[in-house]
């Protein structure tokens, strides 16, 4: 079998990486994703080059080529390089020393097979030499590949103990390139659940984040709760009818024909309490803004006319609420909503004699109150009427 050829190695730019890598020699291989996602009819989102070359030597010829490298990764031999359009990592061949679970001191070789003797999975571990696309293989990734098949390279147990972070990559890699589920993977990840509390919150996010991004992260999320994967870290995932609500979340995106959301698909996860989402979302490192949107997510959504409601907690927040209580056509009509701009401020009341101060933001709140309750109206006479009846109003 044979890569498909991506189309920026016929480019000017291209050759000149390629050449500067002495690619056409085997020296310098595609890897990874870069082999794995094509084989699959997929567009690989990166271009990440293996090289025996040693980073000082990647540098330097990069550069007498013409084109621009970056030490990104030096201490593990990673060079980003730059050719016009082309972004690429480089990283030279290695093989681990010592590891912790977090962290690994690695030194470099030209041993291709000691490389990919390190790498997670199977289907990580695929080679393709460039321009010809012949692809080398010695850990059955192709054939893996072929089946669907998510699998660790050699001793499952072995491998999470360099790494504890491979558990979540084995669920999320399960879910997005998986037909099933590996059973010795998947034993080996439940045997050694405990080991991800050593990991940083940081770390334990992004992989959430991208198994909640997978078209039906469900099948996986089952399992990984039914083993206790998240109970170490995340014990509030699962709690309730958390599953139900990710189910008629996805309907309602898939209804809607909208994209994943993994903060809404992490809220539909967690308890209807916002304290408890906001303590999670905290202890993810979530930004501030993320970690609002899913603690106000996860409670339920208002009883109150959708635009009405809209207009109180925001057009964002209330489509959370809906899709996750499986209220498509209110969602469907909210979508298509613009908030309208409110057509008096603080200065009409001045105008009309009010002073400055409280009295000026009461007859404000009363005004705001009925026009949202009226519908928006925004034609002068509706307004002024609203408005008489705000300052008519005792305070």
């Amino acid at each position: 079998m044979k890569l498909p050829i991506p189309a920026w190695v016929g480019t000017e730019d291209g050759k000149a990486l390629l050449a500067a890598l002495d690619a056409e020699a085997g020296t310098s291989r595609l890897v990874g994703g870069s082999v794995r996602d094509p084989l699959l009819g997929l567009e690989a989102a990166d271009i990440d080059l293996a090289t025996a070359l040693a980073p000082h030597e990647v540098m330097a010829r990069l550069r007498a080529a013409g084109l621009k490298a970056f030490p990104t990764g030096l201490a593990h031999g990673t060079v980003t390089a730059v050719a016009g359009g082309i972004k690429a990592e480089v990283t030279t061949l290695r093989h681990d020393v010592t590891t912790d679970g977090r962290r690994a001191e690695v030194v470099f070789t030209d041993d291709w097979q000691a490389d990919a003797a390190r790498r997670d999975f199977t289907i990580n571990a695929l080679y393709a030499r460039l321009p010809g696309g012949e692809i080398d293989d010695w850990f059955g990734g192709l054939e893996d590949l072929a089946a669907r098949r998510v699998r660790f390279i050699g001793d499952p147990m072995a491998r999470i103990a360099e790494d504890h972070l491979r558990i979540l990559r084995f669920f999320r890699f399960s879910s997005r390139f998986g037909q099933g589920m590996d059973a010795e993977g998947l034993a080996a990840c439940a045997a050694r659940a405990n080991d991800l509390m050593a990991l940083s919150r940081e770390r334990v996010a992004l992989e959430l984040r991208g198994l909640l991004l997978v078209a039906d992260p469900l099948p996986v999320l089952v399992l990984m709760i039914e083993h206790g994967i998240w109970r170490p870290v995340l014990p509030e995932i699962g709690r309730q009818d958390a599953l139900g609500r990710l189910a008629v979340l996805m309907a309602s995106e898939a209804a809607l024909g909208l994209a994943p959301d993994w903060r809404r698909r992490l809220a539909a996860l967690l308890p209807a309490d916002a304290k408890m989402a906001d303590a999670v979302a905290a202890r993810l490192r979530l930004s501030n803004a993320d970690r609002m949107r899913v603690a106000r997510a996860v409670l339920p959504a208002d009883s109150m006319p959708v635009y009405a409601a809209a207009w109180a907690v925001g057009a964002d927040v209330l489509l959370d609420r809906l899709l996750m209580a499986g209220r498509v056509e209110d969602a469907r009509q909210l979508l298509a909503w613009e908030r309208p701009r409110m057509p008096v401020s603080g200065k009409d009341f001045v105008a009309r004699g009010v002073g400055p101060g409280p009295d000026v933001a009461a007859r404000l709140v009363r005004f705001e109150r009925e026009w949202v309750a009226a519908g928006f109206p925004m034609d002068a006479d509706a307004v002024a009427t609203l408005v008489d009846r705000a300052m008519a109003a005792a305070l």
